[in-house]
């Protein structure tokens, strides 16, 4: 990330021998949808930032309940179009701000560089998120959410359903009674198994997995579980123990399968892991179809390994009508059925309508999978100081000169609060944004600020300071220091070498205090002219003199100085971009030794 004058055109500096040199091209415009960007004028998070007298449109990609459709036409422009093909899903999508799904749509990489950076949120109508390239979104600053909790229920009833279905040979049974020929009463063929005393293993103890459990129990099943991330109080309050990979496949009489579909469970039961299970097996999978090797089980089925499978997910969906899978005796199969109630149905829509229209609001979802979960009180209480780490950022990147490029980056936020009490990622975020958005084509927000940074070499490490005194408010300073960089504006230069700027929330609007060694106090609503000078009478008036015949209003005005009648830093807020020719005028004045103008 080169900070140089060309890209950084936003900032406009000049000394005395530099007067000629002076431009006022800006290309640091607000993107059209920026999530999270904070006003602080009206001190509010805002993702419609130059959209606001018209609604975002949300494209609904899947079918949808009805409650969850009329959710969004409350808020915004839906359309409805369904099936849509690769190539139609990537001309439509750069109309659109939201896109819902199913898990029959792929969201790739092709769709979120169609959208042209308009896409700002993905909903997954569900629990699994693997039909969307969540590395994809998060580089374009793309939010995804799911909706985890609504169909759990419905899920887990029907892993219960295929569980008791497979040892009843209940599908078998029917199918054979029907078909009405004679010899179909089969009652001998179809004697079954009883699953009191059984061993079932869940492999993946989550939402549905646990549910699955404590259903099982209620059934007289031994229950135990995989999972490498589930904490082992969750399993004992359950009832289930927590063992290995190997022991839970070797031991099972039942394995119900309940993990996401990863690179590492992607064909996770395999010919190598079907021979280490105990012969006769049975095998539910409502998950992901791309966790079982389909040719395996076949193998497996075949050689009497796996006595039989219940299935409601598939590699490929539909599968292939001429699937020896599907056609197998011994497998029962349904179409992907597990959310396929109405009550979840229903619960589905409203929950990942809520979560796209409160996306498109600007507040961070619970179910967000690609940012990090900020409470929302947390996101209250730091707004202020949101848009304080912002606006530090974008003064502290517009004060550095030269062609070697920002990489080194240390911020320090002094507070009264334990650091355990005070939750940065957001602050963080929001200083990165400042950093790179006005040198750069790049939107930044919450999303992808850290992807953001690394791809640009950018290392931005925290310190914090712990302040005697009431921790009623969350920070009493933020300090952004750029070494290894020089200064358009030599003043910004600390003691130490680095470029410094810090700054305050006083009565909820943020304001610059320091620049470089120099105290200062002015508020960050506009934009900022600083200074250096020889301190002597009539300095302010000579400055403001000139503003003011220029008609450029001044919001704030301060003065730091190191002694009377040396040097000091006049730091001046003003509400309009100051001309060409007035900047010049500023600077003629004799006792001025350099000056630079800041856009916030």
């Amino acid at each position: 990330m080169a900070a140089t004058t060309s890209t950084a055109s936003s900032s406009i500096l000049t000394t005395k021998k530099n007067l000629s040199s002076l431009s006022l091209t800006s290309t640091n415009k607000l993107p059209t949808f920026s999530p999270l960007y904070t006003s602080s004028r009206r001190q509010r998070f805002i993702v419609l930032s130059a959209s606001l007298n018209s609604k975002p449109t949300v494209l609904v990609a899947e079918k949808l309940g009805e409650a969850g459709i009329n959710l969004l036409k409350d808020f915004a422009n839906v359309d409805c179009s369904y099936n849509l093909s690769p190539d139609e899903l990537c001309t439509k999508i750069s109309l659109c701000d939201a896109l819902i799904v199913r898990s029959g749509t792929k969201v790739s990489r092709e769709v979120f560089e169609s959208s042209g950076g308009r896409l700002k949120v993905v909903g997954r109508a569900g629990v699994g998120i693997d039909n969307v390239d969540l590395a994809a979104a998060t580089e374009h600053g793309c939010l995804v959410v799911n909706a985890p909790t609504a169909n759990t229920i419905a899920a887990a009833e029907h892993g219960i359903a295929l569980l008791a279905a497979m040892a009843r040979n209940v599908a078998q049974a029917d199918a054979s009674l029907k078909a009405g020929t004679l010899g179909k009463w089969q009652r001998n063929k179809y004697v079954g198994v009883s699953l009191v005393g059984k061993t079932l293993a869940v492999m993946g103890f989550g939402k549905v997995g646990s549910e699955v459990a404590r259903r099982a129990k209620g059934l007289g099943m031994h229950v135990i579980a995989h999972d490498p991330y589930a904490p082992a109080d969750r399993a004992r309050a359950v009832g289930v123990e927590l063992v290995s990979f190997d022991e839970a496949i070797a031991t099972a009489d039942f394995i119900s399968l309940h993990m996401p579909l990863t690179p590492a469970t992607a064909k996770i039961l395999n010919d190598e892991t079907f021979a280490k299970m105990k012969k006769g097996v049975r095998i539910v999978n409502v998950a992901r179809g791309g966790v079982i090797d389909e040719d395996a089980l076949v193998r497996a089925l075949d050689a009497g390994i796996v006595a039989q499978a219940a299935l409601d997910v598939f590699t490929v969906e539909p599968p292939p009508q001429d699937s020896k899978l599907v056609q197998h005796e011994r497998v029962t199969v349904t179409p992907h059925l597990g959310a396929s109630t109405i009550e979840a149905q229903e619960g589905v829509a409203i929950e990942i309508a809520e979560a796209v229209v409160g996306a498109l609001k600007g507040e961070l979802a619970s179910t967000a999978v690609n940012a990090p979960m900020v409470p929302a009180e947390v996101l209250t209480e730091l707004k202020p100081y949101v848009v304080l780490a912002e606006k530090l950022g974008r003064l502290a990147v517009q004060l550095v000169s030269g062609g070697s490029g920002v990489k080194d980056v240390k911020v320090t936020y002094a507070s009264s609060r334990a650091p355990d009490d005070l939750d940065t990622r957001v602050l963080r975020a929001m200083i990165t944004k400042g950093l790179i958005e006005p040198i750069s084509s790049v939107f930044v927000n919450l999303v992808n600020a850290d992807f953001s940074a690394k791809q640009r070499g950018l290392r931005l490490s925290e310190e914090r300071i712990h302040l005697d005194g009431s921790p009623e408010s969350p920070l009493d300073s933020i300090q952004v220091q750029i070494a290894n960089v020089e200064s358009k504006f030599a003043s910004a230069i600390s003691e130490t070498g680095e470029i410094k700027v810090e700054g305050r929330v006083k009565d909820g609007i943020p304001h610059l205090t320091k620049v470089g060694s120099f105290e200062v106090d002015v508020s960050l609503e506009g934009s900022i002219i600083l200074c250096r000078q020889v301190d002597q009478p009539g300095m302010i008036g000579r400055v403001g003199s000139v503003l003011g015949e220029q008609n450029v209003n001044v919001s704030f005005m301060s003065v730091g100085r190191i002694a009377p009648r040396k040097q000091a830093v006049m730091a001046i807020g003003v509400d309009e971009q100051p001309s060409k020719e007035t900047l010049k005028m500023i600077g003629d004045i004799p006792a001025i030794e350099e000056f630079v103008f800041l856009k916030l």
